[in-house]
């Protein structure tokens, strides 16, 4: 009689199939990989230029959704920024046309006499703006109601979420030029769950990415030095893609609910630099950081900073451009005084509203400190009007038309405003664009002026959480009276934050960023 092998316990047999299963998965995903996303192709993005989009406000402002391409994710590429200053303007109305003196009828005339009286509110006591002068003699202005009526309907076309009933927009009160401008910071990323209470408290019209699930990515070299600036690719079987570049410590946060709505279980994740590329996994609930290691040997470079300045130049601004202009060649000497001792890039983006002079008036990099200071000391703050203004506009233009140095650039945006973009445009989105911005490495620290609301301040936070920036917001003896002078208060919905010169905490987190990188030779 011959012997029967022993069968495996029922345990032992579930645990084979488990992980046999296990593999077959992991097997399946590689060969959807290497069939649907193979490198140079749909992983990463093409680096070939894409058509530029048309001017925003078309020949029949206000335009009705603008089209679009599809969000371009294509790689720094600029090798320098050794260049005079280049002006690149998008004008708010079409020619022809005045703000004081619109077509009769229609959404120009009604928005035009609203503007004239929102913007007469916002100025100080003493000033006049040309409009408000103009509009002095004019019959008087039309109720909202019927400002409403005169929408057409093109103008009248919802966003892409369901928003709550409208709060009250915030009364501007009058500020004096400020020689002091106190400002706090939080970093949203660093307290991430105070972060996530205040999105849930906070019911404000929005362009919803859910960021609530995150995982951190870090990525090193053999030696274990962070490796700055990789590209990464994270893509699910199904396709949904995101696209990143690591920061100046290596890292890079993922939210796959942000772009994957299907909720995949797993995700490939390539990190390339210099031409050499790893790949490893995301697996949905895991408590880990995802970590990968590159074979990078590249010797560190004297560091590079590319700086923007994204600022909101309508009438409320004065005192914060204001204080700018005073202290650039203070913060550019402090920040060449920095132990990496960077080669700087400025860059300049202001934004106004349509119906203004501009809508984005952009200054390309450039390292000529004295033709930058004057371009801002050109720089006014007037018109606006409705509360909201052209930010989405703006931050696509910052992304997407800059020179943007290549490998190797720590790339910040400073975001100076005091009001929400407008939601009710068509044409680029801000969520867009903040994607965007993670996938070329540039990192948004916004800067919430006095005057700003909870809808401006809920978006601001949205932008620099996501690329990995901080919140800045500026701090009065009176939370509520900027007129009070500079302090410690402040009406956003944030705790446990330190105060310092506006100036100051600028070159803080320039500093902060720089001293990430690996020490060059």
């Amino acid at each position: 009689m011959t012997s029967r092998p022993s069968r495996p316990s029922r345990p032992s047999r579930l645990f084979q199939r488990s992980l046999a299963a296990l593999l077959c998965a992991q097997l399946l995903l590689s060969a959807c990989s290497a069939t649907e996303i193979a490198p140079g192709t749909a992983r990463w993005p093409t680096s070939a230029p894409q058509p530029e989009p048309p001017s925003f406000p078309s020949q029949q402002w206000p335009s009705p959704v603008v089209a679009r391409t599809a969000p371009n994710f294509e790689a720094p590429s600029a090798t320098h920024c050794a260049r005079p200053v280049q002006t690149f303007e998008t004008p708010g109305r079409v020619a022809g046309q005045r703000d004081e003196a619109p077509a009769a009828g229609g959404y120009g005339a009604a928005r035009s006499s609203l503007a004239r009286e929102e913007r007469a509110r916002r100025m100080a006591p003493g000033e006049a703006s040309a409009d408000a002068a103009a509009a002095m003699p004019a019959p008087a202005s039309p109720p909202p109601s019927a400002a409403k009526e005169a929408l057409p309907a093109e103008a009248e076309a919802a966003p892409r979420f369901a928003p709550p009933a409208p709060s009250p927009q915030p009364s501007q009160r009058p500020r004096p030029v400020q020689e002091i401008v106190t400002a706090g910071m939080v970093d949203d990323n660093a307290d991430f769950s105070t972060y996530l209470q205040f999105r849930q408290r906070t019911q404000v019209a929005h362009r919803e990415r859910d960021v609530s699930e995150r995982y951190l990515l870090q990525v090193r070299n053999r030696r274990g030095d962070p490796v700055p600036d990789a590209e990464v690719a994270v893509q699910a079987a199904g396709g949904a893609a995101m696209w990143a570049r690591t920061d100046a410590a290596g890292r890079a946060w993922l939210h796959p609910r942000a772009f994957d709505p299907s909720g995949s279980a797993v995700y490939e994740v390539a990190v390339r630099k210099n031409g050499q590329q790893g790949t490893t996994f995301l697996r949905r609930g895991q408590k880990s950081a995802v970590e990968l290691v590159v074979d990078e040997t590249a010797a560190p470079q004297r560091a590079r900073l590319d700086l923007v300045f994204l600022i909101d130049a309508t009438g409320s601004m004065g005192d914060e451009i204001g204080k700018l202009k005073a202290s650039l060649r203070s913060i550019a000497n402090e920040v060449a005084r920095l132990p990496s001792r960077p080669d700087t890039c400025f860059g300049l983006v202001a934004y106004r509203d349509r119906g203004d002079e501009f809508l984005v008036r952009r200054h390309d990099f450039t390292n000529d400190l004295g033709a930058f200071q004057s371009v801002l000391d050109a720089l006014q703050a007037n018109a606006g009007g409705d509360y909201p203004e052209a930010m989405n506009e703006a931050l696509h233009e910052t992304v997407h038309r800059l020179s943007w140095r290549g490998t190797g650039a720590t790339r910040m945006v400073v975001l100076l405003a005091d009001a929400p973009p407008h939601l009710d445009y068509g044409g680029p989105q801000y969520d867009e664009d903040m994607m965007v911005a993670l996938g070329k490495g540039i990192k948004v620290f916004s800067v919430g002026a006095s005057g700003l609301d909870k809808q401006g301040e809920y978006i601001q936070r949205q932008i620099a959480q996501y690329t990995g920036g901080r919140f800045v917001f500026l701090t009065y003896r009176e939370a509520r009276s900027p007129a009070s002078g500079p302090g410690r208060e402040t009406v956003h919905d944030v705790s446990n934050y330190s105060v310092q010169t506006l100036d100051r905490l600028i070159v803080r987190l320039v500093s902060e960023e720089l001293a990430k990188l690996p020490k060059a030779g």
